[in-house]
């Protein structure tokens, strides 16, 4: 099975262990709405104007998620797979898509927009949400959420761990 190309893991330094059972949300984040027709500079220098990205279906606008997965951390703090998110109170069919078919999406939409020329894809922006106040218990953390945001680039790979303890925490991008 290949590797998802966002992966996380989370280390409680307090406990010198892997964090296990966090849940943790990965979100698709909407460009800003000035950035929906922007120019983009092909390598040649030429620059040429972008189309608007599809909205997915579960969109919401000015910044917020358009597609969001969910997870748990596994005995070793590790997010084994991201599955589509679907809220309690939603009705109607079952999101299926992949992180891939997300990625892979964008990305083509994005090469699309300068249809014969060689581009460079823009990055597109994600952010991690970990339950700290779930894992720790309510109230027992000083953050009851973390939220890590970050941007993605065509074809790249990105790890990002969690050194967590009740009232700090540090990420970085990992290998």
């Amino acid at each position: 099975m290949a590797k998802d190309r966002i992966t996380c893991h989370i280390l409680d330094t307090a406990q010198g262990k892997p964090a296990t059972g966090v849940r943790v949300r990965l979100e698709l984040v909407t460009p800003s709405p000035s950035s929906l027709s922007s120019t983009s500079t092909t390598t040649n220098g030429a620059s040429a104007s972008a189309a608007p990205l599809e909205t997915p279906p579960h969109s919401h606008h000015h910044g917020q998620a358009t597609q969001v997965f969910e997870s748990q951390t596994n005995e070793d703090g590790r997010v084994a797979v991201w599955l589509p998110y679907s809220a309690s109170n939603a009705s109607g069919d079952v999101p299926v898509y992949t992180l891939d078919d997300v990625l892979g999406k964008a990305e083509a939409e994005a090469a699309a927009s300068v249809a014969g020329e060689e581009t460079v894809i823009p990055p597109t922006t994600w952010t991690l949400r970990f339950d700290t106040d779930g894992y720790y218990g309510a109230g027992k953390a000083f953050f009851p959420e973390v939220a890590v945001t970050f941007r993605v680039a065509a074809g790249q790979h990105y790890h990002v761990p969690l050194l967590l303890n009740p009232f700090s925490y540090t990420t970085y991008r990992g290998s």
